[in-house]
């Protein structure tokens, strides 16, 4: 590329003057620099070498704080330890939680400058919990996001519900259920929408 640009500004010139000569040395140090300038930039957003989560299980009072991410690739044990808190806390029932959700819970609290644990009032529900829960309220979906280990309702201590809601509909990167009556946000990883006032 610089080869060219000599070629076709340098010595394709039949009289060299200073100008010329000018002229060429700074379009060759510009090029020069710009693979410079772009390492520049990656290196600024490059990702982090480590994700982390906490949570609180309002149901269990388990706590687990855990890497889930490093290296480029998920960690089996972290997510293991992050499933166990997330579990169905009325049958024991376990499931792999979409990996997803966590890079959607990591990136909330990247966005609120916080790394505090989020309490969880629901994570996995097992089919039998949730169509029992649908039948005792009109405000459970028959097929729940949450059957499937995609969705999760929180709170953080010591933020307003409504900033966390806000929060997280600017990551536009799926559901955002806001429930003030009942203290938590619900999130999930199917489509991008927003529900409640």
């Amino acid at each position: 590329m610089i080869r060219k640009f000599l070629d076709q500004t340098y010595l394709s010139e039949t009289e060299p003057s200073r100008r010329n000569f000018l002229k060429t040395g700074i379009g060759a140090c510009t090029l020069l620099a710009l693979p410079m300038a772009a390492t520049s930039v990656h290196a600024a957003i490059k990702k982090p070498l480590e994700k982390k989560l906490s949570f609180l299980n309002l149901h269990t009072g388990e706590r687990t704080r855990a890497t889930f991410w490093a290296n480029g690739r998920y960690i089996p044990e972290g997510m293991r330890a992050i499933n166990q808190v997330l579990r169905d806390h009325r049958t024991g029932d376990r499931v792999s939680i979409d990996p997803t959700l966590f890079d959607f819970l990591h990136l909330l609290q990247h966005k609120l400058r916080t790394n505090q644990e989020f309490h969880v009032i629901s994570a996995y529900r097992s089919p039998a919990t949730n169509a029992k829960l649908a039948a005792q309220s009109g405000g459970v979906a028959k097929n729940s996001l949450h059957t499937h280990g995609k969705a999760i309702d929180i709170r953080l201590p010591g933020r307003k519900l409504s900033d966390l809601r806000s929060a997280a509909m600017s990551l536009q990167i799926g559901g955002v259920g806001y429930y003030p009556s009942s203290n938590f946000v619900h999130l999930d990883t199917g489509n991008y929408r927003f529900w409640g006032g």
